[in-house]
């Protein structure tokens, strides 16, 4: 099926939801990650039966794993805007400048696990919705980061000089180049070749990726510890498609985004994050801490550049005014 082919479905599937008669409907929701992935199990699955359990049938979601609808996860929040798909999934951090009090809850400080950092974006949620031109259903993220390198062991601030470390999102940068390194936002969809070959020297990212992603495979040693907070991720649905259900409809989807859904993948990655590790060190890559004394080190570098990053503007807001509500402050 072709670009507008797949407008055309969704366009129809609005069409015949308008007028506010309830009826059966299809939902395609996409995602770049294989149907193995945690999240599937985690958040796609659960929303997909609950919606059909709340609307007694009416509304299915059927699954297009695998970039089977968009093979370019930063693209994922254009393809719903173009209603090539009803759903997806995506990471706020690819489109940063898009959505940047989201990508706040990343920043060093803000929440020490996938399930706090879940809980952060929830109090959160009702500024952050403002930033999407679509339905948020959820709004939930991984656990911190570790730091994966392939030829070279890192225990010291020093030993980050002038590496190219790979972030996830833009917000990611300002903090990780106080330490010295050059950061470079890319989606996670590449970074296991990128750090085979050479193109970068690290990879800062939640531990649950070492399995998902097969990280373990170029990787040699990984530090368990590194600055940063969790990953956000979104369950959105197309805003057109929301509008033409009818109001038993809307209501059927609003109960089954509700916060647990959300609080429920923040749960997962916790559990997989530890699963990540044990992988990793199942495959012989080396576990390393920091030197006595050099985590201090690196908390010292990281507290100078939250003092400026903190007064950052985000939309009509700043960077700490944010991480202030996020943190129940």
């Amino acid at each position: 099926m072709n670009h507008f082919s797949k407008i055309a479905m969704a366009g129809a599937i609005a069409s015949m939801l308008a007028g506010g008669a309830s009826q059966a409907a299809e939902l395609s929701l996409a995602y770049f990650m294989g149907p193995k992935h945690p999240m599937n199990a985690g958040i796609m699955t659960p929303f997909g039966e609950k919606l059909a359990e709340l609307s007694d049938g009416r509304l299915t979601v059927k699954q297009f794993p695998g970039g089977a609808l968009n093979g370019v996860p930063p693209k994922q929040y254009a393809i719903l805007l173009d209603g090539v798909a009803d759903i997806v999934f995506t990471l706020p951090g690819y489109t940063a400048d898009v959505f940047p009090k989201t990508n706040v809850v990343g920043l060093p400080g803000v929440c020490d696990s996938a399930l706090s950092c879940t809980e952060a974006l929830q109090r959160a949620r009702a500024e952050l919705e403002k930033e999407y031109n679509a339905k948020v259903l959820a709004l939930w993220a991984n656990a911190p980061p570790v730091l994966i390198t392939k030829d070279k062991p890192v225990t010291k601030l020093s030993d980050l000089e002038g590496m190219k470390v790979r972030v996830t999102s833009k917000g990611d940068v300002p903090f990780v180049e106080a330490l010295g390194a050059s950061a470079v936002a890319q989606p996670v969809n590449v970074i296991n070749q990128n750090l085979a070959n050479g193109v970068i020297d690290a990879i800062m990212i939640d531990p649950s990726a070492i399995g998902s992603f097969k990280l373990f495979e170029p990787a040699n040693y990984v530090t368990t510890w590194f600055p940063g907070s969790g990953s956000s991720f979104a369950l959105l649905m197309n805003k057109e498609t929301y509008d033409g259900l009818s109001d038993e409809d809307k209501a059927a989807v609003d109960a089954a985004s509700s916060a647990e859904l959300a609080l429920g993948a923040g749960k997962v990655y916790d559990g997989v994050a530890g699963k990540g590790l044990a992988v990793a060190e199942k495959n012989g890559v080396e576990l390393l801490e920091w030197d006595p004394g050099e985590r201090e080190k690196v908390q010292a570098a990281i507290d100078a550049a939250m003092v400026n990053l903190k007064n950052s503007k985000v939309g009509d807001s700043t960077v700490g005014d944010v991480m202030n509500k996020m943190m129940g402050k």
